[in-house]
């Protein structure tokens, strides 16, 4: 499959250049970024071509995969999938609902697959758990707890716009969403939201399945204090989810294993741009009610 990136900033830099150069399936055609001399200087870091028209890309590539802030993302991914490329984008997969909604249906109209990337779910040991656990029956608390210390360290991220305006609930709530979904079923309601320090959310959840979970998501914890922690009670017992021994590069190159998937056989895989979607409208459901709604 022959495949652009889209991005330049430190996630493309780190992760996905890096994974989509060594992706035995892939040929990586090259990149674009808003900055032409960041595209020129990854593409020559990986021996491939800068673009600085975006639609010549689209039209020179079978995929693309998406290393920008939401809101960019969501405007780009709509016109690569009328371009007819397949997707592979990041979370969150829009800013808004309305974005998110026109990804799904340009995805849709044009019948290509998309695959969203939450980095637990493409984890070998995370994603064996996530789904032992969703068949597992009975659950009744979740508890999620996803700290960052992207704003309180020197992490390659605190520059980052979107992140410093849309905060945690939207740069880490779409892990934990990701994994409490497929567990304990959709979500019918945000309970609750508040603030805690810094960026730090809570929110409270009602579940489809009759659980509750509850979520603490911050990206201005003490460096001590960061980790993620995801624990389910229930008529199975107490179980919490593992450690994965993968770095984000493995997980990353599974993800484009079900992209190929996907555009191969015309079927959807769970992380797609219709569950980016669902995510999204919880955030956004979130947000409203931290903002009084």
């Amino acid at each position: 499959m022959r495949i652009g990136l889209l991005g330049t900033g430190p996630w493309a830099r780190m992760a996905h250049a890096p994974a989509l150069s060594a992706h035995e399936q892939l040929d990586f055609v090259g990149v674009w970024g808003r900055r032409s001399d960041a595209a020129k200087e990854l593409a020559d870091l990986h021996g491939t071509r800068a673009y600085y028209d975006v639609d010549t890309l689209f039209a020179d590539v079978d995929a693309v995969a998406v290393a920008l802030p939401p809101a960019v993302q969501a405007d780009l991914a709509v016109r690569a999938a009328r371009a007819g490329c397949h997707l592979l984008l990041d979370k969150p997969l829009a800013a808004t609902v309305a974005e998110g909604r026109a990804v799904v249906e340009a995805v849709e109209a044009a019948g290509v697959a998309s695959v969203v990337f939450f980095t637990t779910r493409f984890q070998s040991e995370t994603g064996t758990w996530i789904a032992e656990q969703a068949g597992a029956q009975g659950w009744f608390t979740g508890r999620a707890e996803w700290l960052g210390s992207v704003f309180t360290s020197d992490s390659p991220f605190a520059d980052s716009p979107w992140r410093r305006e849309k905060g945690a609930l939207w740069d880490v709530g779409p892990h934990a969403l990701s994994v409490l979904l497929p567990v304990l079923g959709d979500v019918r309601r945000v309970a609750a939201a508040a603030h805690g320090p810094g960026d730090t959310v809570h929110v409270v959840l009602d579940h489809a399945g009759g659980a509750s979970s509850t979520m603490t998501l911050s990206l201005t914890a003490p460096a001590a204090a960061v980790g993620a922690v995801l624990e389910l009670r229930g008529e199975s017992g107490v179980t919490l989810l593992p450690e994965s021994s993968e770095g984000v590069l493995t997980a990353l190159s599974r993800a484009v294993d079900v992209l190929l998937d996907a555009a191969r056989t015309d079927q959807p895989h769970p992380c797609d741009a219709r569950f980016g979607l669902r995510v999204t409208e919880i955030l956004a459901a979130a947000q409203g009610v931290l903002d009084g709604g």
